[in-house]
């Protein structure tokens, strides 16, 4: 006689085995969780790059496993219903295990490691970059590594398209559930002027309505940052000179005697224009970014948390020195991060 669902049956002395399609599966169990976290079908889909009818029949297939109903429908967004949730408890402590137990194999087989593609914000192309691919090649010679540089929106779109296995992004992706995010530094908007054009015995803001603004392209998610600031402050800048690069900004700064806003990467990425330009505190309130390291989870095991503290060390004893001898800055434009401080921009 039959024992217990998906279980055996016995014929004599025989054990006859009983798999069902609809026996439990790790996908299914990982489905839930994005519905759950995602608090829809379109939602999970787009998250785990399936179609919604996967993700329904996913689901379908575990309602029909537990004999009952696991989410709600009728609710927007899609909740869980008292055996859903006892599940997704269980589900979740499963899919934990499963991602311990990939870090644990992964540690053992990074040695090997084929290949480390990096999708990485213009701004480190100067003064991180080479740092970070010369000390992995050190500690992978067998590695081929490679990087990409451009703007935080394009970075991410690349890591998301898995054409890249590390990100280092102004943007990380939003679902914490398939990611690891951590936060490397947090920089401060400055004034960057030609030098000599403004007064330090009179009030800035003034004098800089009377100079020429150069914009960053509004196409990026910096220059839509920057704008957007301005225009809180009825800031109007005549839209004469704009471009996408910090370097053409800089140079357009001291070609026209006129002024931008910046952070400290982006001064640095442009350095050979540092005699024709200075670096002064914004007469704005705060405006700041955060840059972050982004690897999706459990895939590559410690290396993405070693990778981060490695950055995090050459922009403390490397590039602070470096905006410290720029601006005079106490610590106020360029801040290293630890992987608590993840909240929204401050």
């Amino acid at each position: 006689m039959p024992n217990g669902r998906g279980g055996a049956e016995f014929h004599g002395n025989s054990v006859v085995s009983q798999e069902s399609p609809l026996d439990l599966s790790v996908r299914a169990l990982r489905v839930l969780v994005a519905v759950d976290e995602a608090g829809s079908m379109a939602k999970a889909a787009e998250r785990l790059g399936a179609s919604p009818a996967a993700v329904s029949q996913q689901i379908s297939n575990l309602e029909a496993f537990a004999r009952t109903t696991l989410l709600d429908r009728g609710e927007r967004p899609i909740r869980p219903t008292p055996a859903g949730a006892l599940l997704l408890s269980h589900a979740r402590k499963v899919l934990m295990a499963i991602s311990e137990a990939q870090t644990q194999m992964m540690e053992l087989n990074l040695s090997s490691l084929p290949q480390l593609r990096f999708a990485i914000i213009d701004d480190f192309d100067a003064s991180v970059t080479p740092h970070l691919i010369g000390r992995l090649h050190e500690t992978y010679p067998k590695t081929v590594l490679s990087a990409v540089s451009g703007r935080s929106d394009n970075m991410t779109e690349l890591f998301t398209r898995r054409e890249a296995d590390i990100a280092i992004t102004g943007l990380p992706p939003d679902d914490p559930s398939i990611y690891d995010v951590f936060p490397l530094l947090q920089e401060t908007f400055a004034v960057v002027a030609a030098r000599g054009v403004l007064k330090p015995d009179m009030p800035l803001r003034p004098q800089l309505e009377r100079l020429p603004f150069v914009h960053h392209d509004e196409k990026m998610p910096i220059g839509r940052l920057v704008e957007q600031h301005l225009r809180r402050h009825r800031f109007s800048a005549e839209r004469r000179f704009s471009f996408e690069a910090s370097r053409s900004i800089l140079a357009m700064v001291g070609m026209v005697k006129g002024w931008s806003l910046g952070t400290p990467l982006n001064i640095l990425d442009s350095a050979r224009f540092e005699a024709g330009t200075e670096v002064i505190k914004s007469p704005f309130t705060r405006l700041t970014r955060k840059v972050y390291l982004v690897a999706r989870r459990g895939e590559l095991g410690s290396l993405p948390a070693q990778t981060a503290g490695s950055v995090r060390s050459f922009l403390r004893d490397s590039v602070m020195p470096q905006v410290e001898r720029l601006s005079g800055d106490d610590g106020d434009l360029f801040k290293i991060l630890s992987d608590e401080e993840i909240g929204p921009e401050s």
